[in-house]
């Protein structure tokens, strides 16, 4: 198999140290070439990063848990994962929504660790035990290909291996330092406390929380409306930013970001609505009652309120991307994001934490700037 591509460096006495695994012989040789694109279909991931586009530490641990809740969902087994001892150890993905693992626990040699396949398609019977290590796995794939349950297959693919073409800027990956010692306030607001004073204590608010340039009262002059109290008394605290990694609150005082992204959002779901009304019920701002957002999610979800009465009554609602548009939340503002966060409450476009998700590490806030996107 001819290997073309620019590699990248990596230090594997970092990574393996951060891992606590020696990692495979085949697999490093294969890595010392950079990310790789295998047969057109396969892309083996290596120890590297590229800015807004991909994290060797955050590709793992992402990848080991849509494997877990999917497993959940599906009435399944589910199985271990690294860092659990013996758990199953991510190496690819195919272009066909399958992942590729290690299964760890086989031996102390990592190179007899088999590979596993996690077939995203097969809501029945997704993992496969292919019973062989890696380079043993590539040479089956690339010659008669591989059966997976349902029918499906992996391979044949050309023996062909380059660079992948989506990290071609890819740089080498440092591990992460330690995290800092827990904070044991935040532990308890995971579970204790309603309100301000718990959101604050379970995500520390910025030091200077970014909102824009111009003043509430101009803003809402611009629409004809004050807008909630707990949510301007929630961006004062923390400003624009995203929410456990999902939930992108817009910049409330900067006039060429807000209510210009509600209104561009609304022009769509205004014309959707006389097309499909049936998938789309609610009323849009600035009529009675009509659906004002003021948020979305990094999947296409929206989040606003039923603009009717007082704004301090008005309901929040979600257009969810995917799933078709439920009642009002039952809570307002500051309580639905401290019960999110805490893995209390879900929603049809506001999807909670799975059983085994720490709570404090996705009860985050990053926040914006200047120079940041919304």
């Amino acid at each position: 198999m001819q290997i073309s591509g620019q590699p990248v460096p990596i230090d594997w006495d970092a990574v393996q140290s951060w891992l606590g695994l020696t990692l495979p012989a085949d697999y490093k040789a294969l890595a010392a070439h950079g990310p790789l694109d295998i047969g057109e279909f396969v892309w083996l991931h290596v120890p590297c990063s590229q800015p807004d586009r991909f994290d060797y530490g955050d590709w793992l641990s992402d990848t080991h848990r849509f494997a877990r809740i999917s497993s959940r969902h599906q009435g399944i087994e589910v199985p271990q994962f690294h860092p659990a001892p013996g758990g199953l150890f991510a190496w690819g993905t195919t272009r066909a929504s399958q992942d590729l693992f290690w299964d760890t626990s086989v031996s102390a040699d990592p190179d007899l660790w088999p590979v596993v396949v996690f077939d995203r398609r097969n809501h029945t019977d997704p993992w496969v035990n292919c019973g062989m290590p890696l380079a043993d796995l590539l040479d089956v794939v690339v010659g008669e290909g591989l059966r997976l349950n349902g029918g499906r297959s992996l391979g044949p693919l050309p023996a062909t291996a380059r660079r992948t073409a989506l990290l071609s800027d890819a740089v080498a990956w440092t591990p992460p330092s330690p995290p800092p010692p827990e904070d044991p306030f935040r532990r308890a607001a995971a579970t204790t406390g309603t309100g301000l004073d718990a959101l604050v204590q379970l995500v520390p608010p910025p030091a200077t929380p970014y909102l824009g340039s111009r003043r509430w009262e101009e803003l809402f002059v611009e629409l004809g409306t004050r807008l909630p109290s707990d949510y301007v008394t929630l961006m004062s605290h923390y400003g624009a930013g995203c929410w456990g990694e999902f939930l992108r609150f817009f910049t409330p005082l900067d006039p060429a970001k807000y209510p210009a992204h509600a209104t561009d959002y609304l022009d769509g779901y205004s014309r959707l609505r006389v097309s499909f009304p049936e998938f789309h019920s609610f009323a849009v701002w600035p009529e009675h009652g009509g659906f004002l957002p003021f948020a979305n999610s990094i999947d296409g979800d929206i989040l606003g309120w039923l603009t009717a009465g007082d704004p301090d009554e008005w309901p929040l609602a979600i257009v969810p991307r995917h799933d078709r548009e439920g009642p009002p939340l039952p809570y307002g503002l500051i309580t639905t994001l401290l019960e999110w966060l805490r893995g209390n409450f879900s929603s049809a476009g506001l999807s909670g934490l799975d059983e085994d998700d720490d709570v404090l590490q996705f009860a985050v806030f990053e926040p914006w700037t200047t120079e940041s996107h919304w």
